[in-house]
């Protein structure tokens, strides 16, 4: 008896524990956690006004409401035994752009208790520490190619990348972490660095253009709310003997959420709020976060959720009958008498059908009945949900842990996971889906890709690989037409960086 009384106080004890976590983690919660640490990404921002701004993607693009350009410096690449410097996200736009202005800043916040995450500690400092050493062997090649063959100097103008002697000895290659980084930890990432501007080489990265207009080295700068800034002594960027890169950490570093108040009602401060944003977004971006940040916030707490699927739908809609980058697809209830109709009208006069069995509006409301059609390429993606509801005919590849598709025709389904759980996992599985679509493509099908959430990157991915063998059947317009239509295409949402994979 008293052990099942036991067993039931446990349960209880659950659930009360479930309850109190998903109401800490709520979306208006998280909300009101952005705009307060936005505030403080404000104040910083107007110490330095003429330096650009920049979001750490995609945490970062939530702490305010525009940015001049995006970064993504990822924080496994700074994690303590897995230091790394990857030629694939090189952020050569980053330097170039804090050479043209002088510096610039970059946001991000984690959610761990901590005052930095990974990426500011580590990634970044590495980053700026392996271009400035690439940079000085670049100058000190461009002057020994000024020395003639009898040992005197050249002409100038033989090689416009000349650069003074004592400027490049006097160039800072050194390595600069802060102090909260361990000794131990710091000497073996120095021990790294040289090899690391091997690599960046070995990428064939071009750092002429860079070297032509960074007057003084790359180095980074610490800003969170713990810092401490003397406002009658906040130096000017341009007496500094470096490039300033200021990250600027957002959110409080408190290890749990922690109750706030405004006066009028409580909310719970969450650090780091915009990690993670698909377990908490609902389909909310940034951008219409910002606009609609007054009416989310100011109203009702308990209305929040319904607020933003709304505001989601609407935009979906309005996106949709505008007939921009999203997908060209007509959406009908499998009865006549119920449901929703949207129709989308398709470029060229042309139209795809898509049926989907009958749902309530608030189930299917987020997203979840959207099937993205690249252009006019035959080739689309969705989510699992849109998958499951939809009755597709062509070829599929599923992508994810587990198959839940019993798909009649030409199925695939690729283990494919997160960058952040398996970095590995698409490089793995990409040559096996291009063969399926290759095949696909040769049979005249439809192609559709199924992921989780129906906008991973690995996706994508698999979209550009399929889209570039399909080119040989295409003439060179056509080709340059339609790898531009991809490019533009994931551009816009935010989800597609790979063009440069070719």
């Amino acid at each position: 008896m008293f052990r099942e009384m036991d067993d039931e106080s446990r349960s209880i004890y659950k659930v009360s524990r479930k309850i109190k976590r998903s109401e800490l983690n709520s979306l208006y919660n998280s909300l009101r956690s952005i705009y307060q640490d936005s505030q403080f990404v404000g104040e910083i921002r107007a110490l330095w006004p003429e330096l650009p701004m920049l979001a750490n993607l995609r945490c970062g693009l939530w702490y305010a409401p525009s940015f001049h350009s995006t970064c993504y410096f990822k924080s496994t690449d700074g994690h303590n035994g897995n230091w790394s410097f990857n030629p694939s996200r090189l952020n050569m736009h980053v330097a170039l752009l804090a050479a043209q202005k002088g510096g610039c800043f970059v946001v991000d916040a984690t959610r761990q208790g901590k005052r930095f995450p990974d990426s500011f500690s580590k990634t970044i400092p590495i980053w700026t520490c392996v271009l400035n050493r690439a940079i000085y062997e670049y100058r000190r090649s461009s002057s020994d190619r000024d020395i003639s063959p009898e040992g005197k100097p050249g002409k100038q103008a033989v090689n416009p990348d000349h650069f003074p002697n004592e400027d490049i000895e006097s160039w800072d290659c050194s390595l600069h972490l802060p102090l909260w980084v361990s000794d131990t930890e710091r000497e073996k990432i120095e021990q790294q660095v040289d090899n690391w501007v091997k690599v960046l080489w070995a990428a064939n990265a071009d750092v002429g253009p860079l070297s032509k207009i960074l007057n003084k080295p790359l180095q980074p700068l610490w800003i969170s709310q713990n810092t401490v800034v003397w406002l009658n002594e906040v130096p000017d960027a341009a007496s500094w003997t470096f490039t300033p890169i200021i990250l600027v950490s957002a959110s409080q570093p408190l290890p749990r959420a922690q109750r706030m108040s405004d006066g009028e009602s409580g909310w719970n401060y969450i650090p780091g709020a915009a990690d993670d944003e698909e377990s908490w977004s609902r389909g909310l971006t940034p951008a219409l976060f910002w606009k609609h940040a007054f009416t989310l916030l100011e109203g009702p707490a308990d209305k929040c959720n319904r607020m933003v699927a709304d505001i989601v739908e609407r935009d979906r809609v309005s996106w949709a009958y505008r007939g921009l980058e999203a997908s060209q697809i007509q959406v009908k209830s499998l009865k006549n008498n119920c449901g929703t109709y949207d129709r989308l009208q398709q470029k060229g006069n042309s139209s795809c059908e898509v049926e989907v069995n009958d749902a309530s509006e608030q189930e299917y409301s987020n997203y979840t009945s959207i099937m993205y059609w690249i252009g006019e390429t035959n080739i689309a993606i969705c989510n699992a949900t849109c998958a499951l509801i939809t009755q597709f005919t062509g070829s599929l590849i599923e992508c994810g842990t587990d198959s839940h598709l019993l798909f009649p025709g030409m199925y695939l389904h690729l283990p494919v996971v997160d960058a952040k759980h398996n970095r590995f996992s698409l490089q793995n599985n990409l040559s096996q889906a291009i063969e399926f679509a290759k095949k696909s493509i040769t049979n005249n099908l439809s192609l559709l890709i199924v992921c989780p959430n129906g906008s991973d990157l690995g996706s994508w991915r698999i979209v550009q690989k399929a889209e570039f063998h399909q080119i040989f059947i295409w003439d060179l317009f056509d080709c340059r037409r339609r790898f531009e239509c991809v490019c533009l295409f994931g551009n816009s949402i935010g989800t597609f960086q790979c063009g440069r994979d070719f």
